[in-house]
């Protein structure tokens, strides 16, 4: 369940707070006149991306399906030409 906090009491104890949110992974809502403005929860780490591996099949040649110099003016529909 979200636990709300307002802004003095969040203020007052804002460490034992954050160790509380630390501790459980449960975040805190912090309040002003009763609306939510902010939420504390815990922060994670983000994961480094990596590129895919080469697909072994091309070997460090390019894919290319047809070749890149000739013409594709007859792969169209003659509507679209």
């Amino acid at each position: 369940m979200d636990k709300r906090i307002n802004i003095y009491e969040a203020k007052t104890h804002l460490s034992e707070v954050i160790q509380q949110v630390c501790e459980t992974g449960e975040p805190y809502t912090v309040c002003k006149n009763n609306k939510p403005v902010v939420d504390i929860v815990v922060h994670k780490e983000k994961t480094k991306m990596s590129l895919p591996k080469p697909h072994p099949e091309f070997n460090g040649k390019g894919g290319y399906l047809c070749d890149p110099l000739e013409s594709t003016e007859d792969l169209w529909p003659e509507e679209y030409r």
